[in-house]
């Protein structure tokens, strides 16, 4: 094994392991001693669900999320450098995709330290795979701003880019927000926008349609509340 910083893909809910991920991870998993994770808690539970028989004693867990002061961070990849392999786990999906964990992975660049990306659900590209949209050229665009007037702006200036530049745009918002966004959506953009709702990919709750604006405003509420979901957005 070699002695790398690997990125550890989690599922995106509560989804077995074995659908979707590779028994290739399980095994550079259970020899990695040292993991940089968002939520400790969820780390333990994810490794456990990898494998029953890990020692959760026996690991050391550096956090890393949102909270964290960047400027504590420097002793993290010791280990590392020490010789030892280490994991970077995110709360659900890729780390360091609109993630914390890009912090240290460009820590680890910087010192010409090796990083070996794992494979595993990444909610961006299989949102893109499913919709229909430009699979060619696309653009995540993270977070909207929260302000109305300033979101329905934004809105705006990513479907005038999708006409324009034949782009998809892709974007995320908070579960809990879930609805006010595509409610937005509705009220702000064309008629004929071309808008896909993905939400729960890789969970039984999966929903994934596209529909232009108009079809959108004659069908139910989708229930996508406090699912994760992405935003797609195409002329």
């Amino acid at each position: 094994m070699e002695t790398a910083l690997y990125l550890i893909p989690v599922t995106l809910g509560e989804t077995e392991v074995t659908q979707v991920l590779p028994s290739y991870n399980h095994d550079i998993i259970v020899n990695i001693k040292y993991f940089i994770v968002e939520n400790i808690r969820s780390a333990r539970r994810f490794l456990k669900k990898v494998d029953k028989d890990i020692d959760i004693g026996t690991l050391t867990f550096y956090e890393l999320n949102e909270h964290t002061d960047l400027l504590t961070i420097g002793n993290y990849l010791n280990p590392l450098s020490s010789g030892k392999p280490m994991g970077v786990i995110s709360e659900a999906g890729c780390p360091a995709v609109a993630d914390p964990g890009a912090a240290v992975v460009e820590m680890a660049q910087k010192k010409s330290l090796r990083v070996i990306p794992l494979v595993g659900p990444s909610s961006i590209i299989m949102s893109v795979m499913a919709s229909g949209f430009n699979g060619q050229s696309f653009a995540f665009n993270g977070y909207l701003p929260v302000k109305p007037g300033e979101r329905s702006e934004k809105i705006r200036q990513l479907e005038n880019k999708a006409q324009k530049e034949k782009q998809t745009q892709l974007f995320i918002e908070a579960p809990y927000r879930n609805i006010q966004m595509f409610q937005t959506l509705l009220s702000t953009c064309k008629s004929d926008t071309l808008l896909c709702l993905a939400s729960g990919i890789t969970c039984k709750e999966e929903f994934i349609h596209t529909h232009t604006i108009l079809e959108w405003k004659k069908l139910p509420v989708p229930e996508i509340n406090k699912i994760p979901s992405i935003f797609l957005i195409y002329r």
